[in-house]
């Protein structure tokens, strides 16, 4: 019997489906009274989702819910609550498992759960399981989720490699399994990519306590926001380096847009914000996986609002803003991070110092800015 009336709710995600299901395993071993309940979206070529709960002994049930908008992702938020609350009526079970399918985001579901959860759930945790030996060749997969046969609805545009760092990133708890052909560089890429989490082994007593260790989703969040992001620092360990590029003067637009394919290549991974001369209100996302490039707008920058907006601000992102402030520029600067195995340091340095307006540049000033070649337009500001 549960201690307290609300059913406690992990996540566990992941694109390697085998450690997953051997996270999974060992909870239901680990933890009484424990059930694991998972949507199989493999099927939804069929119109369907697939829906298995079981527990340590085995199948407890299973059935088939419809597609929602051709959306199988849709349809498993659309499921998912109500069966979680069906398991909570019951009072006997301990500790609800959510096994996500391999595309699937953890953020997504952890945000459902929260918001309709009600009196009834309490989300506890979210555990991303990995295999350390298949982090880089996900990370490097820059193929789209479709052409790997794991898009949740057709307009799924996601890659693997991206899907699959945001999946890493998100969680708090990593639970490793061991495969055995795991090396030294694979794990300290791990370790940089992520530095914060906590790496646990699948199977044990401790990732049993964490399941139920307690979950900020609002924390979360923001940790993902890219004007607050939790990126990682420096670092340098078993041929995998992790270069953190500070800079306050703007990008030349036409400089950087053309230096992106050799910027999103030099790194397995890079991430963060930025700032184009061209737009000088505009907090930009850099996100990058697998070969793969997003650049988006986040919004504006702190420095570009008047002051009775502040108050509608996080206070998560004002007390970032407060730390890194600068005179002139506020909290506009260049703060991108790359991390990879081989990574060229003073190289991939070099070529982004190439990228900021020159000093004649910077002293013609922000109206001369305004007027310099904008090619970033074509995506930021697409034809409707």
């Amino acid at each position: 019997m549960r201690d307290s009336g609300r059913l406690p709710v992990v996540i566990v995600a992941g694109l390697h489906s085998e450690a997953r299901r051997e996270v999974v395993d060992g909870l239901l071993r680990t933890v009484p009274g424990s059930v694991a309940l998972h949507h199989d979206l493999a099927s939804a070529a069929e119109g369907t989702v697939r829906r298995l709960v079981r527990d340590a002994a085995g199948e407890l049930s299973r059935a088939r819910t419809p597609l929602v908008d051709d959306c199988a992702c849709c349809a498993l938020r659309e499921d998912l609550v109500p069966e979680l609350e069906r398991l909570a009526g019951g009072g006997s079970v301990r500790l609800a498992i959510v096994e996500l399918w391999d595309s699937v985001e953890p953020r997504t579901m952890a945000e459902v759960v929260v918001a309709h959860g009600g009196e009834l759930l309490e989300l506890t945790n979210v555990v991303t399981a990995v295999d350390p030996a298949l982090v880089l060749p996900c990370l490097g997969n820059g193929d789209d989720l479709a052409e790997a046969g794991l898009a949740a609805a057709a307009t799924d545009r996601r890659t693997v490699g991206d899907t699959w760092a945001r999946q890493l990133e998100y969680a708090p708890v990593l639970a490793l399994v061991d495969s055995g052909t795991a090396d030294e560089e694979d794990r300290a890429l791990l370790s940089q990519l992520h530095p914060t989490a906590r790496q646990v082994a699948a199977g044990s007593a401790e990732l049993a306590r964490l399941a139920f260790a307690g979950f900020d989703v609002e924390a979360a969040a923001a940790a993902q926001h890219p004007a607050c992001a939790l990126l990682p620092q420096e670092a340098d360990e078993s041929g995998v380096a992790t270069l953190v590029w500070h800079r306050r003067r703007p990008f030349h637009p036409e400089r950087l847009f053309r230096a992106l394919e050799d910027l999103c290549c030099a790194a397995a991974r890079s991430r963060g914000r930025f700032w184009l001369a061209d737009r000088p209100d505009t907090l930009l996302a850099w996100d990058a996986a697998g070969g793969a490039l997003c650049v988006e707008s986040a919004g504006p920058w702190l420095a570009s609002l008047p002051d009775a907006a502040w108050e509608m601000v996080p206070p998560v992102r004002r007390a970032a803003a407060a730390l890194d402030w600068h005179p002139e520029h506020g909290d506009r600067c260049q703060h991108l991070v790359f991390t990879s195995p081989g990574l060229d340091r003073d190289g991939l340095a070099r070529l982004l110092e190439s990228c900021l307006l020159t000093d004649a540049e910077y002293a013609a000033g922000p109206e001369t800015w305004r007027r310099l070649p904008a090619p970033f337009d074509s995506f930021l500001d697409p034809v409707s």
